[in-house]
C-alpha cells in the first residue's frame, strides 16, 4: 500500500531542520572550498616546489580533483547506513569528519620540512574531505526535503543547497581579509594556516545545531513499514545500492547527466578563475578572491530563488535555462575576465554564478524526487558524487591544460568545454520528466531478496 504523507510538523521545528542543514553544508563546504582556493593560491610552491609554477599548479589541482574520488565511496557509505538507520546521524559523522581533516591541514608540515611526507599528508587528508562530503550532501538535502511540504519543496530544499556559496563566501573571505592585511609572503608562510585551523570554531557550532534536530519523519514511516512487511512476509530488504542498481538506473543516469555544466561551471568560475586571474592576467591575490566574494555573495541570495521558481513552474525549466545560460556564457566570461577592470570581472563570475545557481537551486528537490525512500539517500549520493569524479574533480585541471600556458593561453578552448558540459547536461534533463508533483512518501521502494517480487509499501 501507499504511505501516507507525513504530518507536517511545527514551524519552529522545520526552522531548525532547515537551520542544521544549512549550517552544517556551509561548514561542509567552507572546509572543501578553502582546499580549492589555497591549491590555487599557494599550495602549489608549498608542496610540490620542485615544479616549475605551471607545473606546480596542475600538481596542487591534482590533489584537489583526489578529495573527488574519494566522493563516491563516501555517498555509497553513508548512504547504505543512511537508509538504513537514518539521515540525522550520519549527518553529525560526516560533519566530524571534515572538520577534523581540515583542521590537520592547518597544521600540515611544508615540503621544505618533511620533503615528500609533506604531499603524501596533504593527499591522505584530502581524501578524508572527499569521503566525508561524499556523504554529506545527500543527508543534508533529504532531511529537509522530507520534513517539508511538497508544493515548497524546491525553495526549502534549495536552502542546503545555499551552503556551498556561504562555505565558498566565508572561506574566501578569510582568505581575502588575510590578503588585504598580509604581505603574500606572509600568507605563503603561515597566513594560509589560519582559516583551516578557523574550521574548528564552525564545526563546534554545526554541530550544536545538527543535534538538536530530529530523524526525517519519511523515512521514519518508511523504516516502520519494512519492518512491518518483514514480520508479515519474511521479506528482506536488498541493500540500497543494490536496489538502487536494479531499479533505478535511468535515474542515476539522469542525475549525473544533470549534473555535468552544474558541477564544471561552479569550478571554473570560481576556482579557475582565481588561477586566470592571478597567473596570466598578472592581478593581486585580493583583486580575485574580492571578486569571487562578492559574486558567492549573490550566488547565496539567489539559490533559494531558484528553488521557488522551480515550484511555481517546474524543475526541468529552471535547470535548462541554467545549463544554456552556462553553454553560452563561458565565451562572454574569459571576454571580461581580460579586460582586467574589476567592475566587468565581478559581472563575469556574478552571471557565471547566476546561471549556475538556476540549476543548483532545483537540484536538490529534483534529484530527491528521482528516488524512493528506502533507496532515496543512496541513490542521490550515487548520481550525485559519481558526477563529481567525472566532472568536477577534473574541471580546473582540464581548464588548466586547455589554457596550455600562462604566457600564451587558449581560452577559448575552456569556453568550449563549458558549451560541450552544458549539451550533456541538457540532454539528460530533457530525457526525464517534470518531478515537481511527486509526493516522497508514496514509494518507500522496499525490495526483496530471494527471487521474491519487488513491491512498494
Amino acid at each position: 500500500m501507499t504511505a501516507p504523507s507525513p504530518v507536517p510538523r511545527q514551524r519552529g521545528h522545520f526552522g531548525r531542520v532547515v537551520g542544521a542543514s544549512i549550517i552544517g553544508t556551509t561548514v561542509e563546504w567552507y572546509d572543501f572550498f578553502l582546499y580549492g582556493s589555497a591549491a590555487a593560491l599557494v599550495f602549489g610552491p608549498l608542496f610540490f616546489p620542485d615544479q616549475d609554477d605551471f607545473v606546480g599548479v596542475l600538481a596542487a589541482f591534482a590533489t584537489y580533483a583526489i578529495g573527488f574520488a574519494a566522493r563516491p565511496i563516501g555517498g555509497l557509505v553513508f548512504g547504505h547506513f543512511g537508509d538504513r538507520i537514518g539521515r540525522k546521524k550520519l549527518l553529525v559523522i560526516s560533519l566530524l569528519m571534515m572538520g577534523g581533516a581540515t583542521f590537520a591541514i592547518g597544521l600540515l608540515p611544508t615540503y621544505a620540512t618533511v620533503g615528500v611526507l609533506a604531499p603524501i599528508l596533504l593527499i591522505a587528508l584530502r581524501l578524508v574531505q572527499g569521503f566525508a562530503l561524499g556523504g554529506e550532501w545527500g543527508g543534508a538535502v533529504l532531511i529537509v526535503s522530507e520534513h517539508g511540504r511538497p508544493e515548497h519543496r524546491g525553495f526549502w530544499a534549495s536552502w542546503p543547497q545555499a551552503g556551498a556559496p556561504a562555505g565558498q563566501l566565508i572561506s574566501t573571505g578569510v582568505l581575502a581579509v588575510l590578503a588585504a592585511f598580509q604581505s603574500d609572503e606572509a600568507f605563503a608562510a603561515w597566513g594560509w594556516r589560519i582559516p583551516f585551523l578557523l574550521s574548528a570554531v564552525l564545526i563546534l557550532v554545526g554541530l550544536w545545531v545538527r543535534l538538536a534536530v530530529s530523524e526525517s519523519p519519511v523515512f521514519l514511516e518508511a523504516q516502520r513499514l519494512a519492518e512491518e512487511k518483514a514480520r508479515q512476509t519474511g521479506a528482506v530488504e536488498k541493500a540500497p545500492i543494490v536496489t538502487v542498481l536494479t531499479r533505478y538506473k535511468r535515474e542515476v543516469l539522469v542525475a549525473m547527466g544533470a549534473r555535468i555544466a552544474e558541477n564544471v561551471a561552479y569550478y571554473v568560475v570560481t576556482a579557475f578563475s582565481l588561477t586566470y586571474l592571478t597567473r596570466v592576467l598578472g592581478l593581486e591575490t585580493s583583486f580575485a578572491l574580492n571578486a569571487v566574494l562578492i559574486a558567492a555573495a549573490v550566488h547565496l541570495v539567489t539559490i533559494p530563488l531558484w528553488g521557488a521558481l522551480s515550484d511555481r513552474i517546474g524543475r526541468r525549466p529552471v535547470y535548462l535555462f541554467g545549463a544554456v545560460g552556462v553553454g553560452v556564457w563561458g565565451f562572454v566570461f574569459f571576454a571580461l575576465l581580460d579586460t582586467g577592470s574589476f567592475a566587468l570581472v565581478v559581472v563575469a563570475i556574478t552571471v557565471g554564478l547566476l546561471f549556475h545557481g538556476a540549476m543548483y537551486g532545483p537540484q536538490a528537490a529534483f534529484l530527491s524526487e528521482l528516488f524512493g525512500t528506502k533507496a532515496r539517500y543512496s541513490g542521490v549520493s550515487v548520481g550525485y558524487q559519481l558526477a563529481s569524479v567525472v566532472a568536477g574533480a577534473p574541471a580546473p585541471l582540464i581548464a588548466v591544460a586547455l589554457l596550455g600556458s600562462f604566457t600564451d593561453p587558449n581560452a577559448t578552448a575552456v569556453a568550449v568545454y563549458l558549451a560541450v558540459c552544458a549539451v550533456i547536461t541538457l540532454v539528460a534533463v530533457l530525457s526525464y520528466g517534470e518531478t515537481r508533483t511527486r509526493d516522497l512518501a508514496a514509494d518507500q521502494a522496499v525490495a526483496v531478496r530471494e527471487g521474491r517480487s519487488r513491491s512498494s509499501v
